[in-house]
Formats: structure tokens, sequence, C-alpha cells
């Protein structure tokens, strides 16, 4: 029987592959995406200190149905809107394994439209 890998363990090794070709700085920090079925989460991470400047995610912001592309268009504001509080217009983008489509896609779109630059 041939012995499949989860799906999951698959996106790590995907993530850790960007991981390694994307780096935030304090000058250009990263914004990392991670996806669960009922909820998105977004930060912003200065990976040379190791710490998050900035963070959301549709449980922060109580949306009832955060797992669809709505909510993720809400946290991709929110995140903008953050960001810009602390100084921040210029991002990478580290999609965390996930495909640029769905919810993905419209959280960097949401935060295109309200100013981060990436």
């Amino acid at each position: 029987m041939i012995k499949k890998e989860a799906r999951n363990e698959l996106r790590k090794i995907r993530h850790s592959r960007i991981r390694n070709k994307i780096h935030g700085t304090s000058d250009v920090p990263r914004l990392n995406v991670f996806r669960s079925n009922k909820h998105i989460f977004a930060q912003i991470i200065d990976d040379d200190k190791g710490i998050t400047l900035v963070s959301s995610s549709s449980l922060e912001l109580k949306i009832e149905n955060g797992g669809n592309v709505e909510g993720a268009k809400l946290v991709g504001a929110d995140i903008a809107k953050k960001a810009k509080k602390a100084s921040i217009t210029k991002v990478v983008f580290d999609r965390g394994g996930y495909l640029y489509q769905g919810r993905v896609q419209a959280l960097a779109e949401a935060a295109r439209e309200n100013g981060l630059e990436f």
C-alpha cells in the first residue's frame, strides 16, 4: 500500500523552501499568512530580531465566518491599517506554503489596496 503524505506536512515542506529564500528585515519585514478551516491569521515579522511587529486575525476581529474570502479581505485591510500606524509601508509576502488563490490572494490584495507595498 502506498503511503500518502498529509496535506499539511507537504505544506510545511513548501513553506520551509519558501522561507529559505524570504527573510524579513527591520526595513522590509515579512507578512506571513496562516489559514485554518475556520479562521485566517496574518503577522508582520522582523526576522532579524525575531519579533512580531503587527498581527491581525479573523478571530481577533470577531468575524463570524473568518474562513471565507470576505473574512480574509477584512483581515488584510486591518493588517495594512495597523502597519501604517507602526510606520511600515513595504513588506515581503510569505504565503506560508499555500497556493496564491482564494483566501490568501484576497488577504494580499486587500492589504495592497490599503497601502502595503509588496
